[in-house]
């Protein structure tokens, strides 16, 4: 890239260290730094390949700035894209949630700062190279997403696992009881963690595709009976006919409880393989609740097995 056809248009070296800077201090925590970095660089995995992740966060800065800045040319876009996005940044979600955050956004924000103080000056390359650099961004914030969300169901199911081997059975209730809720609220279903009415305690709420349906979450070593689905439904039908209802047992249900609610039901059941299946990323969470309120809506049946729903789909 030529300057009026003679000399190469550089980027400044300053601007390069306000880079380095900022990129270590907008991340506390190793993984979404990586995370970022990853995202950012997707398309070019050389550059990957000699970056240790296992250093430390300025390390992996400074090395791969100076990556950049030695073949200039050949990484000039994404190395606009990295500094206009985050020139762009003015939240910093991972540093406000550590115990110094206050200190460590302060921080952050004297550097992305000085950063687009840099980016300001350098306004000639990067107009030559915005277009390119914000597809670049875009694609990565797309990817970062994506793997995001893969990392958030792997962190859950390791969780998952662990409950399996609780001791203590009411901590282990607690747990399962804040799991669900964060599984759903990463399917955007607007969980409500457990609460109390006149005559019954609800172990949680949640909305799926405008419906409203009220949560009861057993983690028992036996299947749930007919008498706990029995009590179940007459729970929700005090709430009028529109709520719907999810009852989840890790153990499942003895077939007499399920043949009751085989003909007409106002809920739908799921269990521990269900969950796997979610969290091994086999099915999304919607797609479950969707097929199962569908399998209810069509034959009155509560229980849809997981089985079914593959072979149906195959």
């Amino acid at each position: 890239m030529q300057q009026d056809g003679a000399r190469k248009k550089t980027i400044n070296p300053s601007a390069y260290n306000a880079l380095a800077d900022a990129l270590w201090l907008i991340f506390w925590n190793k993984d979404p730094f990586e995370l970022y970095i990853r995202g950012m660089l997707k398309d070019h995995s050389e550059v990957l390949a000699q970056l240790n992740f296992q250093t430390t966060k300025r390390e992996v800065s400074g090395l791969l700035v100076k990556l950049l800045r030695a073949n200039e040319t050949r990484y000039l876009d994404v190395t606009v894209a990295l500094m206009l996005d985050i020139a762009g940044m003015d939240r910093f979600p991972n540093l406000e949630r550590q115990v110094d955050g206050a200190d460590m956004v302060a921080k952050a924000e004297r550097a992305v700062a000085e950063l687009r103080r840099w980016t300001g000056k350098q306004q000639e390359i990067i107009k030559e190279h915005e277009a390119h650099a914000a597809a670049i961004a875009e694609a990565a914030k797309k990817g970062q997403v994506g793997r995001a969300f893969s990392q958030a169901h792997e962190d859950l199911k390791q969780r998952f696992i662990v409950m399996h081997s609780a001791t203590d059975k009411h901590q282990r209730g607690r747990d399962f009881e804040d799991f669900i809720n964060e599984l759903f609220s990463l399917y955007d279903l607007e969980p409500r963690a457990s609460y109390v009415m006149e005559y019954e305690q609800i172990d949680g709420a949640f909305t799926f595709d405008t419906d409203h349906y009220v949560l009861e979450a057993k983690w028992w070593a036996e299947r749930i009976g007919r008498r706990e689905l029995d009590v179940f439904n007459a729970n929700i039908e005090r709430k009028g006919k529109n709520t719907l209802g999810l009852y989840v047992s890790m153990s499942g249900f003895t077939s007499d409880a399920l043949a009751v609610y085989s003909l007409s039901t106002p809920f739908i059941t799921m269990d521990g393989g269900d969950f796997m299946a979610v969290l091994d990323q086999r099915i999304r969470l919607e797609e479950l609740l969707a097929a199962k309120r569908k399998h209810a809506s069509q034959t009155g049946h509560c229980h849809l097995p997981l089985s079914q729903i593959f072979s149906e789909a195959e």
